[in-house]
């Protein structure tokens, strides 16, 4: 068993979010990654897929992520469930927090980028 507390150590800000950090391998998970995401409102992340499958769940504000030509809504209470290599692409449509899950051995691709790369919140 393992006890988690969040330090400054575990916050990751890029011009998009703020991750922070829980369950992961460097904090003594074997499996899974967890993490928090907060944005701003308006803010959209890169398109990118992830290797893993990946679960959202909003606990504040409501995010649209768009993947497969398709777009969905998610509010505060809700969950959307991700394929793993489908391409995306979150924005939050107003201020907005959400729990991420996902193995904890993904691999994010940009579109452009020619290496695949790690979360470093995940690891």
């Amino acid at each position: 068993m393992h006890l988690i507390t969040t330090t400054p150590d575990h916050v990751t800000t890029t011009p998009n979010a703020v991750m922070t950090g829980l369950a992961a391998p460097s904090r003594g998970s074997s499996e899974l990654s967890t993490w928090r995401v907060a944005m701003a409102a308006g803010a959209s992340g890169p398109e990118h897929s992830v290797d893993r499958e990946q679960v959202w769940t909003v606990t504040a504000g409501t995010v649209e992520i768009t993947s497969a030509g398709r777009t969905e809504r998610i509010a505060a209470g809700q969950t959307l469930v991700l394929p793993p290599h489908a391409l995306r692409r979150v924005h939050a449509v107003e201020a907005a927090e959400a729990h991420v899950a996902m193995g904890s051995d993904a691999l994010v691709t940009v579109p452009g980028e020619a290496e695949p790369r790690v979360l470093p919140w995940a690891r």
